[in-house]
């Protein structure tokens, strides 16, 4: 069975769901820590020769766009021309000039990312997305900004300095850069070795400088509810069971449909729970990988050709259980 990841980074998950979870940054050193992405499988990437846009793509905190083509090149499949291949030198040649690389759902091209993030996702009962960041020293790739996210941050190579700020004052806060205007305190100063660990809360503000060396880390993004969703579900839950003609015909028909509708929501909203909504919500927003197994790879199809048995299927990954809802459970009871 697989160790349960989030205890190997905080260790105390009980202490860290009733003190840090949504509420503070913090930064772990594990005894042990790898990031199962680091520069190395992006060399690895680069060398396959299928990385490209928009799984990868170059960006600055100074507000200059890099067109895709800086750091891209073309190739020629079967007579038709096809753009957005990544260009390793071309890479370089910014990352030089203080650009930053950015790659995208890194669990949906690497095997490794994929499984720690199924196992995270697994734990927390909540989506999880990877992203890795390579910054050289001194260059800053995002300005301050803030996430509609839970992160951790896997520093996997060199050094960076990690400026975190409180949580927004307002409820009806902001996605992305801070406006001019917006000042925040700042909560935590630290620079990031490789084989720590740092967490930023949902909606915390947030910049990362280059320390040292090309410093590299894999964010894991840990997506929760919004407003919209909830909206969006209880919508649905309203009309499920209702079976209305798509489009009446005659104003008599359009105003049956209207209070039938209305009827039915009413009737289904006295026995709407809030549990049911939520719930709902957070079962129709997960995206889970799938473990993959032996019998689902090329290598394991071929085996069964020629042996004309099932091949043995490797056990996916072990289930850690639902600990993530005791665990919030006791934080909400402790507050």
């Amino acid at each position: 069975m697989e160790s349960p990841t989030l205890a190997a980074w905080v260790g105390d998950v009980d202490g860290f769901a009733g003190r840090r979870w949504q509420r503070e940054p913090a930064v772990f050193t594990p005894e042990t820590l790898a990031s199962p992405f680091d520069l190395d499988a992006l060399d690895a990437a680069f060398d396959g020769g299928l990385l490209r846009t928009p799984y990868l793509e170059m960006v600055r905190s100074d507000k200059v766009t890099i067109p895709t083509e800086a750091f891209t090149t073309s190739r020629v499949v079967n007579g038709v021309r096809y753009d957005g291949f990544a260009d390793r030198a071309k890479a370089l040649a910014l990352l030089r000039t203080g650009a930053t690389l950015l790659l995208r759902c890194v669990d949906q091209w690497h095997r490794p990312t994929g499984e720690l993030v199924a196992r995270l996702s697994d734990e927390l009962d909540r989506r999880v997305e990877a992203f890795f960041f390579v910054t050289p020293a001194g260059a800053q790739g995002l300005a301050v900004h803030r996430d509609d996210a839970d992160v951790f941050v896997l520093q996997a190579a060199g050094r960076k300095t990690w400026y975190v700020h409180a949580a927004p004052a307002a409820a009806d806060w902001r996605l992305g850069e801070l406006p001019d205007g917006e000042r925040s305190p700042l909560l935590l100063n630290t620079v990031l070795e490789p084989g720590s660990v740092l967490y930023v809360p949902r909606g915390f503000a947030h910049r990362a400088v280059g320390a040292a060396g090309l410093s590299a880390h894999l964010s894991l993004t840990i997506r929760d509810l919004s407003v919209q969703d909830l909206r969006a579900t209880l919508a649905e839950r309203l009309c499920e069971g209702l079976d209305l003609p798509a489009r009446p015909l005659g104003e008599a028909a359009i105003a049956e449909a209207c209070a039938a509708l209305l009827g039915h929501a009413r009737a289904r909203l006295d026995t709407t729970a809030p549990e049911e909504v939520l719930g709902a919500a957070r079962a129709a927003r997960e995206r889970r990988p799938v473990a993959r197994t032996e019998a689902e790879t090329l290598a394991g199809a071929a085996r069964d050709w020629e042996t004309g048995e099932p091949a043995a299927g490797r056990a996916g990954l072990a289930s850690v259980g639902r600990t993530w809802r005791r665990l919030r459970s006791a934080a909400r009871t402790a507050h």
